[in-house]
């Protein structure tokens, strides 16, 4: 089995995904505004995508909004203060960063939707090996 990607469900398409590309600086695969369906693939690590409500909908009866409490998308970045002050000057609004376990360093925003997402940089590894860098 492998895991693909991690998918958000939006109901603003538009918003959401100026905000992932814009905002947040990720790429997304194809150029698609209006959606339904983008996906952003980083340097490293898993697929992020986006999925309109609207068109799900239609195969999904029964799909319920959520709070956006559910999930957290964490993006690793080589150094969490510099890339808080892009996303800052791009009109983020974050968290102060915190260490956790004296080996991440960690902070969160919301999008536009309110879906969390943790930035992160690793400042250790459990195993004491070398961090590896995110991009």
């Amino acid at each position: 089995m492998d895991v693909t990607q991690i998918r958000l469900i939006v109901s603003d398409f538009p918003v959401v995904y100026r905000f992932y590309r814009d905002v947040i600086g990720l790429k997304p695969q194809f150029e698609t505004e209006n959606g339904p369906y983008v996906a952003f693939k980083p340097d490293l690590g898993s697929t992020l995508a986006l999925h309109s409500r609207a068109e799900l909908a239609t195969i999904i009866p029964d799909l319920k909004p959520g709070d956006g409490d559910n999930t957290l998308v964490a993006l690793r970045v080589d150094d969490v203060d510099e890339y808080l002050a892009e996303l800052t000057s791009r009109g983020a609004s974050c968290t102060d960063p915190v260490v956790l376990d004296g080996r991440i360093k960690v902070s969160y925003l919301r999008d536009p939707e309110g879906h969390l997402l943790e930035i992160q940089q690793w400042l250790a590894t459990r195993t004491g090996a070398a961090v590896p860098p995110a991009s």
